[in-house]
């Protein structure tokens, strides 16, 4: 039988807030993760921003709609480190059969979003994300503020080749080991 649990207000409110802090984070750091452990695309990133963003300018809201290459870069990096690889717990309706397996009603059934090779767990249906779209905006933000900004080094003569991009275990995994970089200031 699916269980009846009743949530507070303040419940809901504070569990929306951290869900939607604590992924907006994690994507923010592994975009940069994964900008500075792909050179060539950071360096893309930043032209595609300096091509449309005068220099020392902050990019707004209406600007990223012409930032085609970095929403991919985003994308492509929701896609590699899922915020949240294992979905909101659903419960069947009714019995089913799946490849020859029953499947009782009321089981509890888990989706692991890392196998989805898109972003769909965001993007669609009744169960949409409801911060999905501020949740882009705000990364997208972010990260062109930061790579507009700012030049980047890693720290202590690391390359990039030799950065560990290890995903870390969670309900909303980070990297393994937290991002470090040096900002220096942009010419």
């Amino acid at each position: 039988m699916v269980p009846h649990i009743s949530f507070s207000p303040w419940q809901v409110k504070g569990d929306l807030f951290i869900a939607g802090t604590m992924t907006t984070s994690t994507i923010v750091e592994w975009a940069m993760a994964e900008l500075l452990h792909k050179p060539p695309i950071l360096t893309k990133v930043k032209q595609e921003l300096s091509n449309k963003i005068p220099p020392r300018e902050l990019i707004q809201d209406q600007d990223i709609p012409h930032l085609p290459y970095l929403e991919a870069v985003i994308k492509e990096t929701m896609r590699l480190h899922p915020s949240t690889p294992l979905l909101l717990p659903h419960y069947t309706e009714q019995e089913a059969e799946i490849h020859g397996y029953i499947i009782p009603k009321h089981t509890q059934a888990l989706m692991f979003g890392a196998l989805i090779a898109s972003i769909s767990h965001l993007e669609f249906g009744r169960r949409i994300c409801p911060g999905s779209n501020l949740a882009m905006k705000m990364v997208s933000l972010m990260v062109s503020n930061l790579v507009h900004t700012f030049d980047w080094e890693l720290p202590g003569g690391l390359k990039a080749e030799d950065m560990d991009m290890t995903d870390g275990i969670g309900i909303a995994p980070q990297k393994l080991e937290p991002l470090v970089v040096v900002p220096v200031n942009a010419d």
